[in-house]
């Protein structure tokens, strides 16, 4: 019973030591093997290489195809070099067949005759331009046999003789041509230009040094030479394309020029096509613009004419006002109109305006403020076309306001412009523009002493200007007894004149009048510088009064 019991105690502890050996392996196990998997996998990966640029197959001077994709370690540009290298030597053993597209396993295989080029891959394909491998190996298939062909014609003699002569014959009469348009251009810029002079001299009266004087002649003339400048460069065009055409190695060229100006001459024709409803949209504005601006000329045409009655719209305003109006509904038009301009909306379109714009601000800020100036001038009705005023020190008859300037005419027929700006701030004097209701008083003195009765000296002044033309009788002339000198008193006598525009001369013949009848009345008129009372009055007798070299006395003047 207890030998049992033993070996039961023995089993179990050796099973117990088995069971920490194997534990321990398997723990030693994963220590060994599973560090450097951890070690591996927490490692950061290598980059990749970086992929090569795609190539472009070109034979023939024709780009034939783009190869994009490393076929192990060829890049695109060694499979590039390698295709050249095959056609080279293709075309050299002379081409046996036509140019072929064979698809072998998800590859397309070019082939010249029964060689085979290169090849096309799906990595070649350019997946976002749209492209697919069929689409590709199709192009590269027509471009290819254009390009062998042209190697073909390049290779024969006789072909390119035959394109040297076409060129020569093409060249001829291109040089035929332009000596055509240089000998048209100096008989139509002599005789045209003047046979259009003498035919506008008909039409403008016979004034032919009129006609030559607007320099139409020369505008003819430079017309003529822009149309011949033209025709040249037109003719230039297409002789180049088509003598690069003839030759296969410069053929290329000649169908990107030809190309380039079909697809211009396209651009503009559909540009000109798509254009169509927008220029009936501008047509449209022109045309309601044009209707409105020359309502508002008879508008503003019959309020000048006073036959229209607008409110705070005088005669006088009515012109400028309806010039300001056409130019804001023409704004207004251009505005509306520009949207609708082909390249309105094009970057360089939208920096010219800019640019225009800038130079406008930066350049008329002056111009500009003798502009408000002017409307201000205008609007107030400060002064009006024939009106007779002091500006400043100016005096004269208005026969010009305008946008930027003032122009009046001087008693002495002196032409003197005055900017707006300095006319809107300097104090005006109209001395006109109550002449035809009330009157404009001009006023003149005298100094008298105190000896002298006050009613004679009013008598005479008033009778000094009734004989005075150009002073109305009615209202009468007044006499004012203006201040109390320390040895005189000031008369000042107040004149309406019938025409205000001769102020002066007017003002000068009743001074002379004043003199006489003073003088007539052996009163004596006193100066400021007055000392003493002299012992005889100073005054001129009637029979000095046309003493030479004064010429004889008129019947008025003896009345």
């Amino acid at each position: 019973m207890e030998t049992s019991t033993d070996n039961l105690f023995i089993s179990r502890k050796r099973a117990v030591r088995f069971l920490a050996g194997l534990l321990a392996g398997l723990a030693l196990s994963i220590i060994v093997l599973g560090v450097p998997a951890f070690a591996q996998v927490s490692t950061p990966a290598e980059p990749a290489p970086p992929q090569a640029p795609p190539a472009t197959l070109v034979f023939g001077n024709r780009p034939i195809t783009d190869l994009r994709a490393q076929v192990l370690t060829r890049t695109p540009a060694e499979r590039v070099a390698a295709a050249q290298s095959q056609l080279d030597a293709i075309v050299a053993a002379g081409p046996s067949g036509p140019v072929t597209a064979t698809n072998v396993e998800g590859v397309i295989v070019i082939s010249v005759g029964n060689r085979n080029a290169f090849v096309i891959m799906n990595g070649d394909v350019d997946e976002l331009a749209g492209e697919t491998l069929e689409q590709k190996a199709a192009l590269a298939t027509s471009r290819l046999q254009t390009a062998v062909n042209e190697e073909v014609e390049l290779r024969t003699p006789l072909r390119l003789v035959w394109a040297a002569v076409q060129s020569i014959a093409v060249t001829m009469l291109f040089v035929a041509l332009l000596w055509a348009i240089r000998r048209g251009y100096r008989v139509l810029a002599v005789r045209l230009p003047e046979g259009a002079e003498q035919k506008l001299s008909k039409f403008s009266s016979g004034d032919l040094e009129l006609i030559r004087a607007s320099k139409a002649g020369a505008i003819l003339q430079r017309f003529i030479s822009s149309v011949a400048v033209v025709l040249a460069f037109v003719l230039g065009y297409f002789w180049l394309t088509f003598v690069l055409r003839r030759f296969p190695y410069t053929r290329p060229l000649g169908e990107s020029l030809r190309e380039f100006l079909l697809a211009k001459f396209a651009t503009v024709g559909l540009a000109i096509v798509w254009w169509i409803p927008d220029l009936f949209t501008i047509i449209i504005i022109i045309v309601i613009t044009r209707f409105v601006s020359r309502l508002a000329y008879l508008l503003f045409v019959a309020a000048e004419q006073e036959r229209v009655k607008i409110p705070a719209i005088y005669p006088e305003t009515a012109q400028p006002t309806r010039r300001l109006v056409t130019i804001l509904l023409w704004m207004f038009a251009l505005v509306l109109c520009y949207p609708y301009l082909p390249g309105s909306d094009s970057d360089a379109f939208k920096g010219m305006s800019v640019f225009v714009g800038l130079i406008v601000s930066l350049g008329s800020s002056g111009i500009i403020g003798q502009m408000m100036s002017g409307l201000t001038l205008t609007f107030s009705r400060a002064v009006r076309l024939g009106d007779y005023v002091s500006i400043g020190d100016v005096e004269g008859t208005v026969i010009h306001v305008g946008s930027l300037s003032t122009k009046i005419k001087t008693p002495r027929s002196e032409d003197v412009t005055i900017p707006n700006a300095v006319v809107v701030s300097t104090p005006i004097t109209n001395y006109s523009r109550f002449a035809d209701v009330e009157g404009v008083l001009v006023p003149t003195t005298v100094t008298v002493g105190y000896d002298v009765p006050w009613r004679q000296i009013h008598a005479l002044l008033s009778l000094a200007a009734e004989r005075t033309p150009g002073v109305r009788r009615s209202p009468a002339p007044g006499v004012r007894q203006s201040d109390f000198q320390d040895f005189a008193v000031k008369y000042t006598v107040l004149v309406n004149l019938e025409q205000p525009h001769l102020r002066g001369a007017t003002l000068s013949a009743l001074r002379a009048n004043i003199q006489d009848v003073f003088n007539e009345f052996g009163v004596q008129i006193m100066v400021p510088a007055y000392e003493s009372d002299p012992g005889a009055p100073k005054i001129v007798p009637r029979e000095k009064w046309f003493t030479a070299p004064a010429p004889p006395p008129s019947a008025a003047e003896t009345r």
